[in-house]
């Protein structure tokens, strides 16, 4: 092909959104002067050439997907998102007067009035439609059933007719099709439009009143009868061509169509598949190849319906384009000759132009390919001797022009070029001139005026090229940040899951504190982040903590609430930390849901790495991100690699204010509030007198609620010997239990075996340990053991320090047994005795349970009172854990 000389000029901007137009759904067509342009939304608009300025402006009342123009009756049909297709008359407006000025939606004035456009001018109400074109005197539509694509046929409505729908004469199913989503009364948009049009044979009575560049061609005798068959030819009916997003590209007998009404058969005969592209079908179109002798080159434009097509083209999503012709076989028979290119994607839009000429847009380039340049006829003694063969493949010459959404061939230029009308991504019209001659004489002396003309040229040339290279450069950058942050994700990947024994590379450790925090004492835990490995964590990375709540006490069918928090990690390099601060308790209601579990886990989240860097550079990014193939974004959200579960338990939050020396104590961390009700009562006694509040009365006259465990001293000493060795045994069990507590260090300092705290919700806490001598139970003698006490004036309080010891205690016996330790000789017949009793104990609740639900009040305090006595009998067992 020749060197494309180009001259570009803008026309008009129409608004658009920041992130730039979608593609798929802008459409621009062009009658004599007029351009009717859609960007997608709701809005059409005329354009005139020759006075450069809008003449109307019209608002439908959903997006619009589809435009076509009968350029002789002067009838707009427009395909409205959700609503149906609308058919408009469109009489061309006066430029001298001038035009009101109308607000725009979102801001800024158009140049002229915005026209409504009325209910009634629906002529065809259908929410499901996608497709349609119109042929002669009838509308065929395309519609996206439940299961599958269905072709429809109408009887041609006009301009300001009322919609009918007995003028629908026939109907077929295609291919079976994916429901869009969203919900039932508004569907989502389908990711990709189906194509329909028409072609039509030489013999046939060409449909009249098209506009050029509409939704149909005229194929050559021979390639539409080894196409659409013989049948098709003896009908001279024009056959509806459907390219479909799953890849599909079939065709319909239009006439065979609407006479299977009056004599029905099998409806799948009227459907042909003639290819399969395996990805979605965005172009269907016509070229002509082969020259006749009378014909010259400099004549563009597209082929007309008194010109005849040799080659069908049809052009997918991802850049594969096929093309068919009528050839001839060995034999001396005519055959179709079929060839498949493939070209870089993803592509936008395309048309067709004479000379064999076709343009495309991907969101980096605009570029023409020739189909004509194939070898000369082979066999010149045949009746179709001017049949020749396809090139092997294209060689896309760029145009300079890039993000073009949609193009329209228009008319030759008087200077013999071609003429193309645009519309980018960033809403802007402009019109392309280009001279694809192959001989280009030299030019004359320059004026003035050519020079200036040449300038212009040039700068727009620059300015493409310029915005087209920065596109590129965004688009690269973005791929190797995203293939840098992926291989340091796959790295600490790696040297987290290898390293689940010993020291983490990357850990985090958490710890508990009480503060005050809005004149209130919290509970709040501290993550800290340490990166001790030699990796970074950049881009992607998340840090999240779920704090997870044990169900309540009084309410065991209850389920534990779960709060998850995320923090992004900005930049955490090798050697760093990062620390967070997060409240756990009390809730809204006042109260502490012990145990809390706190779970850390680092997330690296592929889409916001990788989908950024997948989808094509410039302004059509974002529209483009959800139109990806399936298989190039992940199916995954991200990588989720757990770093540390901890559990906050009663033991950890005791605080102990009568071990605090004066100077050491914190002023700003004062004791739990106290009951609003005993401060009351308190100020309302007079000096000397005893308090009587809720809690001096529980105190006076209820006795406090107590459960002990015995532990053998042996497995204490064994346990313990590593990290509490050279003390008392009883202080060494008590320093154990509160590790995690802050008054650890007293407890040690003092050698205490006893220690007088309070609970989270303000309640006193006593916990007693002591030795004692186990009897009854070995035939050797009395074993010792270690006996820890609870005691306090809340159930609620002792049964949360019970099961936390409990737990302390469990993990201790698992570990010792992992070790091989050997319980002493039992008496097998004592322990059987006790553990009857406990069994008949638990019958005796379960028994005292089903009769509070049915007593009345006054004998429900009896029954409570007993159930409270067995309470306490099961939570001081005669066991010893050995």
């Amino acid at each position: 092909m020749a060197d494309a000389a180009r001259r570009v000029n803008y026309l008009a901007g129409f608004s658009c959104p920041l992130e730039g137009l979608a593609a798929g759904k802008p459409r621009v067509l062009c009658h004599e002067a007029e351009v009717f342009v859609s960007t997608g939304s709701e809005f059409v608009y005329v354009y005139d050439q020759e006075g450069g300025l809008l003449t109307a402006v019209y608002q439908f009342p959903d997006q619009v997907w589809h435009l076509q123009l009968l350029g002789l009756r002067r009838a707009l049909y427009v395909l409205c998102a959700r609503k149906g297709v609308y058919c408009l008359s469109v009489e061309p407006r006066s430029r001298a007067a001038g035009p009101a000025r109308e607000e725009r939606p979102g801001g800024g004035e158009l140049p002229c009035a915005v026209v409504p456009v009325a209910p009634e001018a629906c002529v065809l109400p259908e929410a499901a439609l996608c497709a349609f074109t119109v042929l002669e005197d009838t509308l065929v539509t395309l519609v996206q059933g439940p299961a599958q694509w269905k072709v429809q046929v109408f009887e041609r409505p006009g301009p300001g007719e009322a919609p009918q729908p007995g003028r629908q004469i026939g109907e077929v199913e295609l291919s079976t099709c994916s429901p869009p989503a969203g919900l039932p009364e508004k569907p989502a948009a389908p990711r990709f439009l189906p194509v329909l049009c028409w072609a039509s044979p030489p013999g046939a009575r060409g449909p009249h009143g098209h506009s050029p560049g509409s939704a149909g061609f005229v194929l050559q005798e021979a390639l539409f009868g080894l196409l659409f068959g013989a049948d098709a030819m003896l009908l001279e009916s024009p056959v509806i061509l459907c390219g479909l997003p799953d890849g599909q590209l079939c065709c319909v007998v239009l006439k065979a169509l609407v006479t299977s009404r009056s004599a029905p058969g099998d409806p799948k005969a009227l459907v042909k598949i003639l290819h399969h592209l395996e990805e979605p079908v965005v172009f269907i179109g016509a070229l002509k190849t082969e020259l006749l002798a009378g014909e010259a080159v400099e004549e563009e434009g597209p082929p007309d319906e008194e010109g005849s097509s040799d080659c069908l083209v049809a052009l997918g999503y991802q850049g594969r384009v096929l093309a068919i012709k009528a050839g001839w076989s060995e034999s001396g028979s005519l055959v179709p000759e079929l060839r498949e290119y493939w070209l870089p994607g993803p592509m936008l839009c395309a048309a067709c132009g004479a000379g064999g000429r076709m343009y495309l847009s991907s969101p980096s380039e605009l570029c023409v390919v020739d189909l004509a340049q194939g070898s000369a006829p082979s066999n010149t003694q045949q009746p179709h001797g001017d049949l020749g063969s396809l090139p092997l493949e294209l060689c896309p010459t760029s145009l300079n022009i890039c993000s073009v959404l949609t193009l329209f061939v228009s008319s030759g230029t008087s200077a013999g070029g071609t003429e193309l009308l645009a519309l980018s991504a960033r809403g802007r019209l402009i019109s392309c001139s280009l001279d694809l001659t192959p001989e280009r004489t030299s030019p004359a002396r320059m004026t003035m005026a050519s020079a200036g003309q040449k300038i212009k040229e040039l700068l727009s040339g620059i300015g493409d090229v310029s915005e087209r290279v920065s596109f590129l450069k965004k688009a690269v950058d973005q791929r190797d940040r995203a293939l840098t942050s992926l291989n340091e994700a796959m790295s600490v990947s790696c040297a987290l899951l290898s390293s689940r024994e010993g020291p983490r590379p990357i850990s985090c450790t958490t710890t508990t504190a009480w503060s005050r925090l809005q004149l209130q004492d919290t509970l709040v835990a501290t993550c800290l982040l340490q990166n001790s490995s030699c990796f970074s964590l950049e881009q992607g990375w998340t840090l999240c903590v779920q704090v997870l709540t044990s169900s309540s006490a009084l309410d065991l069918a209850a389920a534990g609430s779960a709060v998850t928090y995320t923090i992004p990690v900005d930049r955490l390099g090798p050697g760093s930390q990062r620390e967070v601060t997060l409240p756990l308790g009390p809730s809204e209601s006042g109260e502490f849901d012990l145990p809390v579990t706190v779970s850390c886990a680092l997330f690296f989240s592929l889409r916001e790495v990788v989908g950024g860097a997948l989808a094509p550079p410039g302004p059509l990014e974002d529209s483009f991100l959800d139109e990806l193939p399936l298989d190039l974004l992940p199916e995954q959200e991200g990588i989720c690699l757990p770093l540390s579960t901890h559990t906050v338990d009663m033991l950890q939050c005791l605080r102990f204010p009568s071990l605090a020396s004066p100077h050491t104590q914190t002023p700003g961390l004062p004791g739990p509030a106290r009951d609003p009700v005993d401060a009351f009562l308190d100020t309302c006694q007079p000096p000397g007198r005893e308090p009587l509040g809720a809690a001096s009365l529980r105190a006076k006259f209820l006795p406090p609620s107590s459960a002990s465990i015995k532990v053998s001293a042996e497995l204490l000493r064994a346990s313990l010997e590593a990290g509490h060795s050279g003390g008392p045994l009883c202080s060494s069990t008590l320093q154990w239990l509160l590790a995690e507590n802050a008054a650890v260090d007293v407890v040690r300092a003092r050698a205490l075996s006893s220690v007088q705290g309070v609970a989270p919700d303000g309640t006193d806490v006593h916990l007693i340990v002591s030795e004692v001598a186990v009897t009854d139970l070995s035939p050797a003698g009395p074993l010792q053991a270690v006996e820890i006490q609870v005691e306090s004036s809340s159930l609620a309080s002792m049964s949360r320090l019970h099961h936390a010891i409990v737990g302390r205690m469990q993990a201790m016996v698992t570990e010792q047994a992992a070790q091989g330790s050997s319980p002493p000789d039992l008496r097998i017949q004592y322990l059987r005795q006790i553990h009857a009793n406990h069994e008949a104990l638990l019958r005796e609740v379960q028994a005292l349970r089903d009769r509070l639900c049915t007593e009345d009040e006054a004998s429900s305090c009896a029954t409570a009172q007993r159930l409270l006595q067995v309470y306490k009998q099961l939570r001081s067992p005669s066991l010893v854990l050995l």
